[in-house]
């Protein structure tokens, strides 16, 4: 099988060095996976700030850094409610927990379960049923129904155990899993502990720390239970992500093509045939069942032809067993005849092809790539990224995920600290300072913690203010520990306590900075109220990547600026009014879980710098200065795209123009605020403002 001829050998080079090429290397898979990390423990640090006990995972090909810009990969999120308990054994039952009993019998399908509900004051089932959610089977135990999370995340679609958000036009969708986490290793997959393949792979370590993770149960059952509604998939990902991240580049870049295949040949109109965790499983029972020494670069194409011998062996036989839990058959109840005949027709074609299939893919333009590499078209026809610019895209990606995925952590730190007294928010930063334990707490630590900082300081200074118009030594030093979260935001609020207690120049001084330091690098809006489409980059925000390294998040983002109403002191009253931009009307069209931030004072940190350059020259009596500030405040409303809070600028730059004594171009700046957000717009009340007082002037 393995005695390749010549062309094989070469042909796998080339494709090797194709791969490299369009991003599947050491470097982009480090940085794929480091982004992931990074999230995991920013979510896992607001989580216990938010005193929230769940806990995400992210998951799937972005996790493992098995897949390139053009397949453009779905992020997974696994969300795990921690305030249940799954119990496989009596003992593992705790007090005050909602206990399920998690049930494997005849009637259940291999790697599903039934969860039968227990009582909360001892260890014992539960006689009746308490609500809709549960059932009462044949033998009197009360079973939870998986239909109790569908549709639980707003705005989502169901899929299967997931719900989908479609991410607008430049973002990735995202499928959210729910979960509930398992006391114990499943007793099914214990077989997979002692198993032993051809190369000894994965090894023992691999195992032990596969083990030593979690496993969940998820709300889907399978296409051939009996009782669909009653089923929990058992799920193994964590330990599945062990393993994958223990692959070799030769292992992820033949995962790569397996995938490119799949959506390419075998489900091209995004059928759900064959998925690509199928496609997954396949690869890691090859990788079980051959040598180690198979799994290198000049033997690339061989051990894809493997990969696809066996992915049609499991068609054919409508089976292919989930990798550690092997009873749990993922082809079960998947394939029509017509559907099985269809794809192991093309599987069949792919292989006799001997590699011309390959030359046809699109994706990263592997098929070109791979045509000029062999010699069979001139490289001078095609003008493709060079793999500096395909990490540059990379590295530019892993920023603004992280930056954008900061500050959607910010916005729900910010929620909960809109609701806590002053003690309890300090409470809350003693907390932060906690989350030092290794590496990656470190770096989420060091991007949360400023903004947190802030805040607090904010909030403190908004206290002295309204007490003794005052700020205290302590806010200045929470306020000063925050500066460097961004470019922008916490100075612009460092500026604007200034600017409310009547200290001009050093307002005017972090404003000046400010505005130096924003133009001197490629700077990109970072805004998580609510789902905007992402900031398009630049090229000279990808080289600054590159360039600034570990402080390009502090360099190049510039977050929106957000007061809750603590802070209210520190705000110019001309934002203030945004605290209150909600009628009872309004309320019934605002969104529970995801618009509390419309009970803030929230603006794009580029208009609030030429607001409060207006107000403080004005101040200052700088006049010239002054209409400088407002006609740059007018010409980012005008040209800036990447606006997030337009509405909130332009309801500002209406105030600048009623303070010109220009009351028609106020009206206007009013009217097109309400053509951005029609319903929770404070710009009605400064239109009936207006209007009554040129009313009274006349």
């Amino acid at each position: 099988m393995f005695q390749e001829p010549d062309y094989r050998e070469n042909l796998s080079l080339m494709l090797s060095e194709v791969l490299h090429d369009i991003g599947v290397n050491e470097r982009i898979v480090m940085i794929s996976r480091i982004q992931n990390m990074l999230m995991e423990t920013m979510d896992y640090i607001t989580d216990r700030l938010n005193d929230e006990n769940g806990t995400v995972y992210y998951l799937g090909s972005r996790s493992e850094g098995t897949t390139t810009l053009g397949l453009n990969s779905d992020i997974d999120a696994l969300n795990c409610v921690n305030d249940f308990n799954l119990i496989q054994d009596w003992s593992e039952w705790e007090h005050g927990k909602k206990n399920y009993f998690m049930i494997q019998d005849e009637n259940t399908t291999p790697g599903y379960c039934f969860l039968q509900l227990l009582r909360y004051d001892e260890p014992l089932p539960v006689t009746f049923i308490p609500n809709d959610d549960y059932i009462s089977d044949t033998s009197g135990r009360i079973l939870l129904k998986n239909t109790i999370m569908h549709g639980v995340i707003k705005g989502a679609v169901d899929h299967g155990p997931s719900n989908a958000l479609i991410g607008q036009q430049g973002a990735c969708d995202t499928d959210y899993v729910l979960a509930y986490p398992c006391k114990s290793w499943p007793q099914s997959a214990s077989g997979w502990l002692g198993r032993q393949g051809i190369g000894r792979w994965p090894t023992q370590d691999m195992r032990r720390h596969a083990t030593s993770t979690r496993c969940f149960v998820v709300p889907t059952g399978s296409k051939i239970s009996e009782y669909p509604e009653l089923e929990w998939r058992i799920s193994t990902s964590l330990a599945e992500r062990c393993v994958m991240l223990n692959l070799n580049i030769t292992q992820i870049r033949c995962c790569v093509l397996l995938k490119m295949i799949l959506k390419y040949f075998l489900n091209p109109q995004a059928e759900i045939n064959i998925s690509s965790f199928m496609c997954k499983t396949v690869l890691l029972h090859c990788i079980e069942n051959t040598e180690p020494s198979i799994w290198k670069e000049n033997n690339l194409f061989t051990c894809l032809t493997y990969c696809l011998l066996e992915l049609h062996s499991c068609v054919q036989n409508d089976s292919c067993s989930h990798f550690i839990i092997q009873e749990n058959n993922l082809m079960a109840g998947q394939f029509t005849d017509e559907t099985k005949h269809e794809l192991s027709k093309y599987i069949t074609e792919f292989i006799q092809n001997d590699g011309h299939g390959l030359l046809r893919m699109d994706f990263d333009d592997l098929g070109q790539r791979l045509q000029v590499k062999l010699n069979m078209v001139p490289h001078g026809g095609y003008n493709f990224r060079s793999s500096l610019e395909i990490y540059e895209i990379n590295l530019s990606s892993l920023y603004q995920n992280i930056a954008t995925h900061v500050g959607g952590c910010n916005v729900l730190v910010l929620e909960h600290l809109h609701n806590q007294n002053i003690r309890k928010m300090k409470q809350s930063v003693c907390k932060l300072m906690t989350f030092s334990d290794n590496r990656l707490q470190h770096a989420a630590f060091k991007f949360l913690a400023p903004f947190i900082f802030t805040t607090n300081g904010s909030v403190m200074a908004s206290s002295s203010i309204g007490e003794n118009n005052q700020v205290s030594p302590e806010s200045l030093l929470w306020l000063s520990a925050g500066l460097n979260s961004d470019i922008s935001s916490s100075r612009l609020k460092l500026a604007s306590v200034f600017y409310s207690t009547r200290d001009m120049e050093k307002a005017e001084l972090i404003l000046r900075h400010t505005k130096q330091q924003y133009y001197s690098y490629p700077v990109i809006p970072i805004c998580r109220c609510w789902q905007k489409p992402p900031t398009q980059v630049t090229a000279e925000f990808m080289r600054a990547c590159i360039e600034e390294s570990d402080n390009s998040i502090n360099h190049l983002t510039s977050f929106c600026v957000s007061f809750i109403q603590k802070e209210i002191n520190c705000v110019p009253h001309e934002l203030q009014y945004e605290m209150f931009r909600s009628t009872q009307d309004d309320m019934i069209h605002r969104e529970l879980y995801h618009d509390f931030w419309m009970d803030w004072a929230v603006v794009d940190s580029l208009p609030f710098l030429y607001f409060l350059q207006y107000k403080v020259y004005r101040h200052l009596q700088r006049h010239q200065d002054q209409q400088q500030a407002l006609n740059k405040l007018i010409s980012t409303i005008e040209i800036d795209k990447n606006l997030g809070h337009r509405e909130t600028a332009l309801n500002i730059l209406g105030q600048c123009m009623e303070q010109e004594n220009r009351p028609q171009q106020a009206l206007k700046c009013y009217l097109l605020s309400l053509q951005q957000r029609a319903r929770n717009n404070v710009a009605n009340v400064h239109i009936c403002k207006l209007l009554c007082r040129v009313l009274t002037d006349r």
